[in-house]
């Protein structure tokens, strides 16, 4: 389970983040004690990557509502009678008040099971019933969504009770909610994303630009953030995680690529071209990948639509669909496949200095890429603002060649209809924008369709920036704020 604690000189203090996905909760929990709609009970479908703090949010909001509650996750590949059997063992040893109907009962079908939680649910308060992991529930049983929808309807929904569903198989999550689905309309669809750069910045005890480090490394992800001494910079975190291979760090990628993409598949070779090669290319990720056009399109597919990658398209007044650029899409996939599961033999006998010594010649280089889209994800959360009240969409723009490559272009639309500002990203702490980088900017920026001479010019860079041409400059401090 994974844990949103900070821990400060070996004291807890407390859950941290979620607050938004916290009162989104609470909001449809007081759906349910309003008791004014025909169905009494409201579901949601919850969906995250693995180990982004799925469980441990639904827990903490449990805990707080203080609600007679059951907590049933399933298993992967377990046989279905098992599975149902481990189900009403859950419900019988819950604090719902008609827990002890479960006590003893095999049930022979999901239907069953679902009636039998349903007797168990109080129909006079509201209370809280989770099944994680629900794609790996339903995928064992013929007609699962079916049976889902027909128990809800006639009585789950009849309870006053909140049903969580949870799922780390996106695709899968989604697909419940389609309109050609058994289920559709009757859930909230809530999406947990990792934890944002100020989340983990308030974990890790740090601030602007080693804020912005520690998400990079860690990938928001709680059960690494929290191995995180407090106050200790990125350099140290990597060398004390790469000393123990069982950290957080190390092992947490394995896990999600395991469970996910085998070894033997394709998709696993793709991603070592995209996230460990740094290829971005379609014809860069075939010729490292040594896979067919066939397979790279179709693996291609797959992983995108698990939002593991990402295509990314130049960001300007024209359509540019064939300059696309593939990225990792998951900010703690990222950092594994580029710069830990290389480290990996040197960490398993036992010479983690090895490792350390590769993350430290590569981890600026590294960084300087791996920033851009979180760079740009800030930005598209404060703007439009006062000063680019039409700056509804932020990018990048490169031309086929790559040259030259413009990290921030802001438009009304994609393609948009003008372009509101280009800019540059220098991520380093030391020295602010230069004069000459100005000169180069300008002198680039008219290359992006839509451009001209008096598009005003912006730049982000840690260290500041004073010159006179920029329109704007933000420091690392300032997108901080866009996660407030």
């Amino acid at each position: 389970m994974v844990v949103n604690f900070v821990v400060i000189g070996g004291t807890t203090v407390g859950f941290v983040g979620r607050e938004v996905e916290l009162d989104e909760l609470a909001g449809l929990l007081a759906i349910v004690r309003a008791g004014r709609r025909a169905d009494k009970g409201v579901a949601v479908l919850l969906r995250g990557r693995r180990r982004v703090g799925k469980s441990r949010l639904v827990t903490e909001f449990i805990e707080r509502s203080g609600l007679p509650s059951v907590y049933f996750q399933a298993a992967r590949g377990a046989p279905v009678r098992d599975e149902l059997a481990a189900f009403a063992s859950a419900i019988a040893t819950s604090d719902l008040p008609g827990a002890d109907l479960a006590d003893g009962t095999e049930p022979s079908s999901l239907s069953a099971t679902l009636r039998l939680l349903a007797a168990a649910l109080p129909s006079d308060m509201p209370s809280v019933v989770v099944i994680d992991e629900l794609p790996w529930l339903l995928e064992g049983i013929d007609g699962g969504p079916g049976e889902l929808q027909r128990v809800w309807d006639r009585e789950l929904a009849q309870k006053p009770v909140l049903l969580l569903l949870l799922g780390s198989d996106l695709a899968m999550m989604e697909a419940l909610g389609r309109p050609d689905q058994p289920f559709h309309g009757r859930a909230t669809e809530m999406i947990l994303r990792e934890l944002s750069p100020r989340d983990v910045g308030r974990m890790t005890g740090l601030s602007g630009m080693d804020a912005f480090d520690a998400f990079l490394v860690t990938g928001g992800q709680p059960l690494v953030a929290q191995e995180w001494e407090p106050g200790e910079d990125a350099a140290g975190f990597v060398r004390r995680s790469f000393s123990r291979s069982t950290s957080a760090l190390v092992v947490s990628g394995a896990r999600v690529l395991d469970t996910e993409f085998p070894e033997a598949t394709q998709a696993r070779s793709i991603l070592r071209a995209i996230g460990g090669r740094g290829e971005r290319t379609w014809s860069g990720v075939l010729a490292v990948s040594g896979v067919s056009a066939t397979s790279l399109e179709r693996s291609l597919a797959v992983l995108a639509e698990k939002r593991v990658v990402v295509a990314d398209e130049p960001l300007s007044t024209r359509r540019a669909a064939k300059d696309r650029r593939w990225r990792v899409a998951d900010p703690a996939l990222r950092f594994w496949l580029a710069l830990v599961e290389p480290a990996l033999g040197d960490i398993d006998r036992g010479r983690p200095d090895l490792a350390a010594r590769r993350y430290a010649a590569s981890f600026e280089a590294w960084r300087g890429r791996a920033v851009e889209p979180v760079v740009r994800s800030a930005l598209a959360r404060l703007l439009p603002d006062g000063r680019w009240p039409s700056a509804e969409r932020v990018g990048g723009w490169w031309p086929r060649n790559n040259v030259p490559e413009i990290d921030l272009v802001a438009t009304d639309a994609r393609p948009g209809t003008s372009i509101d500002f280009v800019g540059t990203i220098k991520w380093r702490g030391h020295r602010a924008v230069t004069a000459a980088e100005v000169d180069a900017l300008a002198a680039d920026a008219v290359s992006v369709p839509g451009a001209t001479l008096a598009t005003p010019l912006v730049a982000v860079c840690p260290a500041g920036a004073a010159d006179a041409r920029l329109a704007q400059a933000w420091t690392a401090a300032d997108l901080l704020e866009a996660w407030r």
